[in-house]
């Protein structure tokens, strides 16, 4: 069962007493699905709604969280969320087995914050997984594509145990696994505190590729394109308060995660600078970058690839909510 967070978005504030019941009425709900808790898409949508951008758009939002990329694949393509965060390799694979999907929104040109990690006072470096056991989300999740990349790049064989967002840094520090897949700001935070220490930087090694987007099944854009557009203008509308508010985007960081100030800092400076703001899946250079990140999966161990035009639609530029 997922780990659920949802929120109710209240109804639009009516200009008159007669409209009131007319737009509480009318407004959609769109229900987002995020990976995992810790994880930059969930400040995002988090952002986005304390700042009120979906009721800007006329629509409510639910935000439920999963324990990893896969499973939130899983539940859109069960009905279960109407848009969500994942990388290309899961559309790519979806449509394979008949979950027809496509990528609405560039979110991620790269890596962030993902480091290959060991406990602090193992001797292990990559060369030395052999044979060992590595943390992952969850299969077919961005972290698993990591750890299949590494795994075929450095040449090595070592199992991988899917443990949930939430077990990563647990397993790791319980010596249950030797390493772990880490995301930001668990990453940095684990770094920081002593307990773990990278053994390699993703964001370095990885080739610059569309690592992430936002996802919606081909039937909801279609019978839904006005949600999916008011949808997205309030995610980027969310990216643009949290670069113009660097204060508040650090405060609400480390509320949500339950983490120090300093490395909630760390996640604002090394991630969300570095998203992607515009989110056009129009734009000139993300074909290529879709492509390189399916090529990446497949050299992971990928073999269900489908042409690049097939899992991205250009029809939602995102026009980022005003605060």
């Amino acid at each position: 069962m997922p780990i659920s967070r949802r929120h109710a978005l209240a109804s639009l504030v009516a200009v008159t007493v007669l409209a009131a019941p007319v737009a509480a009425s009318a407004a959609e709900t769109i229900r987002v699905g995020l990976p995992t808790k810790t994880y930059w898409p969930t400040t995002i949508a988090e952002t986005a709604v304390r700042q009120k951008l979906f009721e800007k758009e006329g629509i409510n939002a639910e935000l439920t969280i999963y324990r990893g990329g896969a499973e939130t694949f899983e539940a859109m393509a069960a009905g279960a969320a109407d848009i969500i965060l994942d990388p290309p390799s899961l559309v790519s694979a979806g449509r394979k087995k008949g979950v027809m999907s496509k990528i609405v929104a560039n979110a991620a040109m790269g890596s962030f914050g993902w480091q290959l990690m060991v406990p602090v006072k193992s001797p292990l470096e990559v060369k030395d997984l052999n044979g060992k056991k590595v943390a992952i989300t969850s299969a077919g999740s961005g972290s698993d594509l990591l750890a299949l990349w590494t795994a075929q790049d450095k040449k090595l064989e070592f199992t991988r145990v899917p443990v949930g967002g939430g077990g990563l840094v647990p397993n790791l520090l319980a010596g249950n696994v030797d390493a772990a897949v880490v995301y930001s700001p668990l990453s940095f935070q684990i770094a920081k505190s002593g307990e773990a220490r990278t053994i390699l930087d993703y964001a370095k090694e990885v080739p610059p590729n569309l690592s992430a987007g936002w996802i919606v099944l081909d039937k909801y854009a279609d019978a839904k394109p006005e949600v999916v557009q008011k949808a997205v203008n309030a995610l980027y509308g969310a990216l643009q308060f949290m670069r113009a508010n660097r204060d508040a985007t650090v405060k609400l960081i480390a509320e949500l995660y339950e983490m120090p100030a300093e490395i909630a800092a760390m996640e604002y400076d090394n991630t969300i600078l570095k998203l992607e703001t515009d989110g056009n899946m129009g734009a000139a250079n993300v074909p290529a970058a879709v492509q390189l990140s399916l090529d990446l999966a497949k050299l992971g161990g990928l073999k269900d690839i489908v042409p690049v035009e097939d899992i991205i639609s250009t029809k939602f530029k995102p026009v980022p909510t005003k605060f």
